[in-house]
């Protein structure tokens, strides 16, 4: 971003028109970069001389001070000095006190002296040192800039439209990736509805403050906005301005500004906290539904609303949104609790901070609630995930034939289940006229009769295992158990086989 005093903008029109670099401005942004790249090794009060220089002969001083603004990020400047500047002037001033002071050329020079004398070092070298840390005085030591010619043309357009949106009350988007839109608004605290217009969808931004009155707070998050916007293929802007009192329409597009070939600065994964305590915990559990961050967006009447997660049932094509309600105003509560109203043929479980006192008309919506004071339970939301799961169990289980005949001789339950598309759980009610149930594996008797031949007693553990293992069973236990075996343990690994009526 720029200051607001490089800002260039034209009002032609009543409008309010960034005023960006074009092609024609190309050398000028080559002769910016030359003009640091000969300066390593010189002090930054040469370098500005220089810049100053470059901008007499610009048509437009700003252009040339809005490059070296972005450009003066990427050098480094040093102190260079015999002696520490500030080790210098303790030594310098103790030795004018030892002279009685400092009045005259000559009583300076042997203050210097007096000075050098105690540091080791020439009275020049303590005189060089004494001001070598003011930033006049500082040295470029490095300078490798990340941009081109014209990728500094594109970081400048870029910068300029951010500082435009400082005095932005409120943004309006249309993006062909509305998606990572609303996350990146989301990310940055920013308040938002999406619109349905002839044009498409369009995301509306806001701060909270803008439910009462018109401000520039949020102009810094929506500059920082305006970087993700301006990485999607196609997208246009237009920001509402408060020009100095004055309501004025900026209008952007992805032909005006883009970002230039690098990284960009990592933001945050999550909206809030609450969200990423959630997720984390949630993610921690061995269950049969997956966490889906910021699913497909749902229509609701003339705008559309993203809920902040979705479950996705394993074992089927069902799926629960899930909303946390956190923010801050009475006005934003009821309109999301408009949108919810509008939500039709959905399954919606909404978190609500027990402070905002809605949980009895978000039940009125039909969707569940549960409350929750600063971090949401995840107990809580499991329990009610059980309650549909039990249904889905039930229908998948009404679904299935009482009895089942497998291909395989030897199938885990795990993967039959998969087969069919249901949970383990849907397969309790069902038999297998030509299958024994040992452990968690389903296996015809010719293949235990086969094992039984296989295996004896006095055969080690390992070895047992081993022609089990060929046979596809994981677990020895329930096979050898089945068999009438046990293991006669021999260490935590070792062990011998042995009949369990032997002793």
């Amino acid at each position: 971003m720029l200051t607001k005093n490089l800002r260039r903008v034209s009002r032609a029109g009543g409008g309010y028109h960034p005023k960006f670099a074009g092609r024609q401005d190309r050398p000028l942004a080559a002769k910016t970069l030359g003009v640091f790249q000969r300066h390593v090794g010189s002090s930054r009060e040469a370098l500005d001389d220089a810049l100053a220089a470059l901008e007499s002969e610009a048509d437009d001083f700003k252009l040339v001070r809005g490059f070296s603004s972005l450009i003066d990020r990427e050098a480094v400047f040093e102190t260079q000095a015999a002696v520490p500047p500030v080790r210098a002037r303790r030594a310098a001033f103790e030795a004018a006190m030892a002279v009685g002071g400092v009045a005259t050329p000559a009583e300076r020079e042997e203050a210097l002296e007096r000075a050098a004398s105690s540091l080791g070092v020439t009275p020049d070298a303590v005189d060089r040192s004494l001001t070598a840390d003011r930033d006049v005085e500082q040295v470029v030591t490095e300078f490798d800039p990340r941009w081109t010619p014209d990728e500094l043309l594109t970081q400048y357009n870029l910068s300029l439209a951010q500082t435009c949106l400082f005095d932005a009350t409120e943004v309006r988007v249309r993006s062909s990736d509305p998606k990572a839109l609303v996350s990146a608004v989301k990310r940055l605290r920013l308040m938002y509805e999406i619109r349905k217009t002839d044009e498409g969808r369009e995301v509306v931004v806001t701060g909270p403050d803008a439910l009462f009155q018109g401000t520039r707070r949020y102009g810094t998050a929506f500059a920082r906005l305006l970087r993700s916007v301006a990485t999607a293929d196609d997208w246009r802007l237009t920001a509402t301005i408060d020009d100095r009192g004055r309501t004025r329409e900026m209008h952007l597009t992805s032909d005006d500004v883009s970002v230039p070939g690098v990284e960009p600065m990592a933001e945050p994964g999550f909206d809030s906290d609450v969200e990423a305590d959630f997720a984390a915990r949630f993610r921690g559990l061995d269950f049969d539904w997956e966490l889906v961050r910021e699913p497909e967006p749902l229509e609701t009447g003339t705008s559309v609303m993203i809920p902040d997660f979705a479950f996705d049932y394993k074992y089927g094509e069902f799926r629960v949104f899930f909303e946390i309600m956190g923010f801050w105003t009475p006005e934003y509560v009821a309109k999301k609790l408009g949108q919810l109203d509008d939500v039709e043929d959905v399954e919606i479980l909404v978190a609500v901070d027990e402070s905002l006192g809605v949980s009895e008309d978000i039940e009125a919506r039909d969707h569940r609630a549960i409350p929750y004071t600063g971090s949401v339970r995840v107990k809580d939301v499991v329990d009610v995930l059980r309650e549909y799961e039990s249904n889905l169990v039930a229908d998948a289980t009404s679904s299935l034939p009482d009895e089942l005949v497998p291909d395989e001789d030897v199938v885990s339950v795990a993967d039959l289940a998969s087969a069919y598309g249901v949970s383990i759980d849907a397969l309790d009610g069902v038999s297998y006229p030509e299958h024994h149930l040992v452990g968690r594996m389903l296996v015809r008797q010719r293949v235990l009769d086969s094992l039984a031949d296989s295996i004896e007693t006095g055969m080690s553990l390992s070895d047992v295992e081993s022609i089990l293992e060929t046979r596809g069973f994981s677990d020895a236990s329930a096979i050898l158990s089945r068999l009438g075996y046990r293991v006669e343990w021999d260490g935590l690994t070792g062990g011998t086989i042995r009949k369990k009526d032997e002793t």
